[in-house]
């Protein structure tokens, strides 16, 4: 099988194209001919050595956490009493390359049935590898506020106000789609027309041009009681403006540390907001937590509440296997929207 591997950190430049043996999956395993693998910040900054464990895991890595496709091969035991798979199901994948030399650019990959999820059939499997880090990290920062929800589901957010730091990149796209299904008003902060035409397009009711006037007035235009959850990508940069903008016993969900790696907190004003500030990373929150995601975001999919592409808000760029490097550089430059790897071109 074709397969994409480094076996140093460094730039897209380590990563080769090479034929692999078949992997065979052991117990408890299956095994995924993926059609499309996603490529996320993480996977370049891991190939780059800030990974998790930091350097390199294992003498070879083949990278990228997330991909989609359907199950050629099962293990023995490959299910437990809430699901058992069989060849021919489509599915996708999550944490596929963490505490694993075996991630997703690659024709095949061996998986734990624990980070494989049916995938619905009217899903897409380009959907299907957009989901992992960027719609897992959205659910967990939706359900982590002080009087707010545990699970999504149509109604769980009524009456609440998500304040999304951009909303133009995948994370945050999936925070709109998943908070607007759930029943919040969504505001989401932009830096230009044509991403508060993608954040509008994934469902925010109101968007905010952070370059132009006063940010935080202009939000409390639209929520003058304050915002209930801030979904935020750059706290080094945003922290003051959460604070002008949150409602009392609000949360503040850091996922990413865009912008800066330290923050200074005005201890006094949140004492007297009881703000909850919470920083997460997806590879820590727990099985608990990366199931119940799983669960809610299938549900959302079921719906017809979460998808991708331009009439969704989160624009693809596709390469083929053979030019993952370009995928990964494409990330590292920031590309608007999502990039995806065509593993069967």
């Amino acid at each position: 099988m074709r397969s994409i591997v480094y076996s140093t950190n460094g730039d897209p430049s380590v990563l080769h194209l090479v034929e692999r043996e078949l992997p065979e999956p052991g117990p408890g395993e299956v095994r995924v001919k993926l059609a499309f693998s996603g490529v996320n910040p993480t996977d370049w900054k891991t190939r780059r050595g800030g990974g998790p464990s930091g350097g390199m895991p294992f003498p070879e890595v083949v990278p990228n956490l997330d991909g989609a496709g359907v199950i050629d091969a099962v293990g023995p035991a490959a299910g437990d009493a809430a699901t058992t798979f069989a060849v021919g199901d489509r599915v996708w994948v999550f944490l596929a390359a963490h505490e694993s030399p075996l991630g997703t650019a690659q024709e095949f990959t061996v998986q734990p049935v624990s980070r494989v999820v049916p995938l619905p059939d009217a899903a897409s499997f380009e959907l299907g590898a957009s989901l992992g880090v960027p719609a897992m990290t959205a659910h967990r920062a939706l359900t982590v506020a002080q009087d707010g929800p545990t699970r999504l589901a149509p109604g769980a957010l009524d009456g609440r106000t998500v304040l999304v730091q951009g909303g133009a990149g995948a994370v945050g796209n999936a925070t709109i789609q998943l908070a607007r299904w759930a029943g919040a008003t969504v505001i989401s902060t932009i830096s230009s027309d044509e991403k508060a035409r993608l954040a509008t397009a994934a469902g925010a009711h109101h968007v905010v041009n952070y370059r132009e006037g006063d940010t935080a007035a202009a939000i409390r235009e639209v929520a003058p009681d304050g915002v209930d959850l801030v979904v935020e990508v750059a706290i080094a940069q945003n922290l003051p403006l959460d604070q002008a903008v949150l409602a009392p016993r609000g949360t503040i969900v850091s996922y990413a540390n865009n912008g800066g790696d330290s923050i200074t907190l005005d201890i006094r004003p949140h004492m007297g907001l009881n703000t909850r500030l919470q920083f997460m990373l997806l590879y820590t929150v727990g099985d608990a937590a990366l199931h119940a995601a799983a669960e809610d975001i299938t549900a959302a999919i079921e719906d017809g509440a979460l998808d991708v592409g331009e009439d969704h808000g989160l624009a693809l760029t596709v390469f083929p296997l053979a030019e993952t490097a370009a995928a990964h550089a494409a990330v590292e430059d920031d590309t608007v929207g999502k990039v995806l790897i065509d593993v069967t071109a």
